[in-house]
């Protein structure tokens, strides 16, 4: 079956696994499965490696991200979900992809050379004020960041960049934030956190595909 449209934009599904339309066909770099259908050419978004991909899975109707948007990408990592993002954005999108370890920036650059909607900034999301000369405001603040703090970096990077009536998807790891806590808690206890600043729209925890993980969608 050839994938159709899915109720999120720039998803695409053939009712058991969900793909974006690649914007630069014949280019593929995660060893993903692809499916044809004459000229266009679909990428399959693995929700067992992409947080993002594992939030449509669970049922969310609205991740904000559309085509032309401008997003920052906080843990940009090697790329695996910026990737599907470039497609969901198109070509006259642009993604900003923020990470502070030189090894998989590497890897990040590789790409943004064969995704020209890409951009690589080596930094650390904790500090937005030292990318802030290179990164413009945004439609969408999207984090997949390891660090105890989560949190604060995405508070702090969604009101510095973050145009009014963006949107933000924060990926939260509860193990990385306190080991002591129940998952369930740390989430109850981001979640109010982040009601504080923002209008949480969205709110899924993401097992199976991801153990002690959920994802918080906001509105600015």
């Amino acid at each position: 079956m050839k994938p159709i449209p899915h109720k999120i934009f720039g998803i695409y599904t053939d009712k058991r696994r969900i793909y974006t339309k690649n914007v630069f066909p014949g280019k593929i770099h995660f060893e993903e499965k692809t499916v044809k259908d004459g000229p266009i050419e679909y990428r399959e978004f693995d929700p067992r490696r992409s947080k993002l991909a594992a939030m449509i899975m669970k049922g969310c109707t609205n991740i904000g991200i559309r085509k032309n948007d401008v997003v920052l990408y906080l843990g940009s990592s090697h790329g695996y979900t910026p990737s599907f993002v470039s497609d969901m954005v198109e070509e006259d999108g642009f993604i900003f992809g923020i990470d502070p370890a030189p090894r998989v920036m590497r890897d990040f650059v590789f790409l943004a050379e064969k995704r020209n909607n890409l951009v690589p900034v080596l930094a650390d999301a904790f500090h937005p004020e030292t990318y802030m000369d290179r990164v413009c405001a945004v439609d969408i603040v999207y984090q997949d960041v390891a660090q105890r703090n989560q949190t604060a970096i995405f508070v702090k990077n969604c009101k510095m960049f973050l145009k009014k009536g963006g949107y933000g998807l924060l990926a939260v790891k509860a193990r990385s934030i306190d080991i002591t806590k129940k998952p369930k808690q740390i989430f109850i206890e981001v979640r109010t956190q982040l009601e504080k600043e923002f209008t949480v729209i969205d709110y899924r925890i993401l097992e199976p595909f991801e153990k002690d993980h959920c994802m918080i969608i906001i509105k600015k």
